[in-house]
């Protein structure tokens, strides 16, 4: 850990219990926002590691009308060096620091496989619209409870937009952006309710993009108040929401996950 997290943010302990109210009672939804919470000497070797994407290096090349970018979620094409970072963001010191900021009850749990989480990048005009996350891990079976947003754009300007946004539980009023600065950490609880996203295409330089890294925390259960009645307690996947205000035209459908042939699963549509 020496090397890794920055001077300010090493007594994790004391951190945590200080920070913990402030975690909770936040608005919209929990989370908190830290900058310069890891050596900069150190995420600069990460951002040097980052692949380039645009080169044909990603898993995934998402373009659709809710979200237009590209990931790699597979660890094996992820380099060694964001790899063994990875590692000590799903160590035992890590989750036990952020069991305690967040104050979840229930034993938080990584997922080694990556699913929907890894590396991330936006190119100039992408996007991904306001959502609430998938909500069971369709291998693992566990509940989605935490994400972990890392930033690694240096010099980021304002007006290239691209900035995280938290929505009300209304879908009214956007209560909080958070610019994707470079050694910008963001955690917040994943519920039915957390909505959040990027929705308004970049407008940064065409030799520029939006970096990042995602990681998601699972438990066994989870707490009923984070659970949309209407949608009840299958699993389901990203559900895109409409902006009061925008022409954000989306479908309110519920997507399942289905078991297909063993380990395959496609996803059914069912209208609520």
């Amino acid at each position: 850990m020496s090397n890794i997290i920055s001077e300010k943010y090493k007594d994790l302990e004391t951190f945590s219990s200080e920070k913990k109210n402030l975690f909770i009672k936040a608005k919209p939804f929990p989370f908190i926002e830290l900058d310069n919470f890891f050596d900069e000497d150190y995420l600069n070797g990460i951002l040097e590691s980052f692949p380039k994407m645009s080169e044909n290096k990603h898993d995934f090349n998402m373009n659709t009308k809710a979200e237009v970018k590209l990931a790699i979620s597979s660890p094996d094409r992820i380099p060694s060096k964001i790899n063994s970072f990875i590692e000590f963001l799903n160590s035992y010191l890590f989750l036990d620091f952020i069991q305690k900021l967040t104050g979840i009850e229930q034993k938080l749990i990584p997922d080694p496989y990556l699913f929907g989480a890894g590396l991330h990048e936006i190119k100039k005009g992408g996007f991904l619209k306001v959502h609430s996350d998938f909500n069971l891990h369709p291998q693992l079976k566990l509940n989605r409870r935490l994400n972990l947003l890392l930033y690694l754009n240096k010099d980021w300007k304002k007006e290239w937009g691209g900035h995280l946004e938290l929505w009300d539980k209304e879908m009214k009023n956007c209560a909080v952006k958070i610019s994707p600065s470079f050694n910008k950490l963001v955690i917040f609880n994943t519920t039915d309710f957390s909505f959040h996203g990027h929705p308004n295409p970049l407008n940064c330089p065409e030799d520029v993009t939006r970096k990042s890294l995602a990681l998601y925390y699972y438990t066994n259960g989870r707490p009923s108040n984070e659970i949309n009645p209407a949608l009840g307690e299958s699993a389901q996947t990203t559900l895109y929401q409409k902006r009061e205000g925008y022409e954000d035209d989306f479908a309110r459908n519920r997507i399942e996950f289905k078991k297909f042939f063993g380990k395959f699963y496609i996803r059914k549509k069912v209208k609520y």
